[in-house]
């Protein structure tokens, strides 16, 4: 299977790979997609993602949902990791966070669409949820709630 053309350009998956330290330094690596024109959902939850307030340097946490419509490729998932975790000592707003990440996978993949959802744990009593998304969601493609509860507090 590794021989597999399409799996040849990929430098991070099945090697030993050293963190990240920004997200600038991260390396996103894509394959072809084998169903390139089918119209399908890909989703990929991260509910440990931290990064840094750019103010006072205190970690915020998130609970991200991405899904995509794939094109003609598709996120090497090893290689998400990698860019997710490297906003671990990266200071920006949770804005920034969510926008930027849903946008350079966008893009990087050439996806049909893509929604992503950013779902803050409260710092100073307010949660901040951040959604952002391509468009509108294609005629036809399924997509699921994101089955993340709005933050309820203690009660």
């Amino acid at each position: 299977m590794a021989d597999n053309p399409i799996y040849q350009k990929l430098g991070q998956l099945g090697q030993h790979t050293v963190q990240p330290a920004s997200p600038e330094e991260a390396q996103l690596e894509r394959v072809e997609n084998p169903h390139s024109g089918t119209l399908y959902l890909t989703r990929f939850v991260a509910p440990e993602f931290t990064s840094l307030c750019p103010v006072t340097g205190q970690p915020d946490f998130a609970h991200l949902v991405i899904d995509y419509a794939p094109g003609p490729w598709l996120v090497e998932s090893k290689s998400l990791k990698l860019y997710l975790t490297s906003f671990r000592n990266h200071g920006a707003f949770h804005e920034e966070c969510t926008v930027s990440i849903g946008k350079k996978i966008f893009d990087f993949t050439e996806a049909t669409w893509l929604r992503i959802s950013g779902y803050w744990y409260p710092r100073g009593g307010i949660p901040i949820d951040v959604f952002w998304q391509s468009g509108d969601v294609p005629k036809g493609l399924y997509v699921p709630d994101t089955g993340v509860a709005s933050y309820r507090g203690r009660g």
